[in-house]
């Protein structure tokens, strides 16, 4: 919330298509990423950043935790075990998926448990690391996890009006998620539990139908 308005925050990936997204400038950005210190000037921070891959589905969460501190690596926690289940059930892989988030380093544990939700400064701050990613990548498909990330990205509050659903803005297609947090409730809900499975579901086709004619997608697009 901006003021108390709010503000969605969709990245234009029609931009830029004649750039390729390549391994070597995503080992750029990741090196850029790890050297970022505009949240802790003074020091102690740890941005986390995926593993170069030239893939079409973007994933967008929220922050990193405690774990991905030491590791450097998105989602290697008791989170990332959950998401990995999903994928399993999606039957999609990690290496489909590029991994990233609203804020890269770990905002904090929260007074009264589970993590600090990354401040407005942190996500802008990160912002231009998240539109490089959209430019590099050009994603077909954006999984917005969370509650907050469909709100930056989307616009939209409550997660169970657009988990299960898509949505397509910009030639791009939008298939929010849950956040996997054990700290998390929404799924307690039985109604929520079967949205988060159509999510799914479209989910693997999606990356399936990249499969079959991925290659050949992205070449023309490159060439567009």
């Amino acid at each position: 919330m901006y003021g108390g308005l709010m503000r969605t925050w969709t990245p234009d990936v029609r931009l830029g298509r004649g750039r390729i997204a390549c391994v070597e400038a995503l080992e750029r950005h990741e090196e850029l990423v790890r050297a970022c210190s505009l949240c802790f000037p003074g020091g102690g921070n740890a941005p986390v950043v995926d593993v170069p891959k030239d893939v079409r589905v973007l994933l967008v969460a929220q922050a990193p935790g405690l774990t991905e501190v030491l590791t450097r690596l998105p989602f290697t926690g008791p989170a990332g075990a959950r998401l990995e289940g999903w994928f399993t059930e999606a039957d999609v892989s990690r290496g489909e998926i590029y991994l990233t988030a609203l804020a890269r380093c770990f905002p904090g544990k929260a007074l009264g448990g589970g993590d600090r939700v990354p401040s407005r400064a942190m996500i802008a701050n990160c912002r231009a690391h998240l539109s490089r990613e959209f430019e590099l990548l050009r994603p077909e498909v954006v999984v917005p996890v969370g509650g907050l990330a469909a709100r930056e990205l989307l616009g939209i509050g409550r997660l169970s009006e657009v988990v299960g659903e898509t949505i397509r803005r910009d030639g791009v297609v939008y298939v929010p998620l849950p956040h996997p947090s054990g700290a998390s409730t929404w799924l307690n809900v039985p109604e929520n539990r079967g949205r988060l499975f159509r999510a799914l579901a479209v989910l693997g086709r999606l990356v399936a139908a990249g499969r079959i004619g991925g290659s050949g997608a992205r070449a023309r697009r490159r060439k567009s």
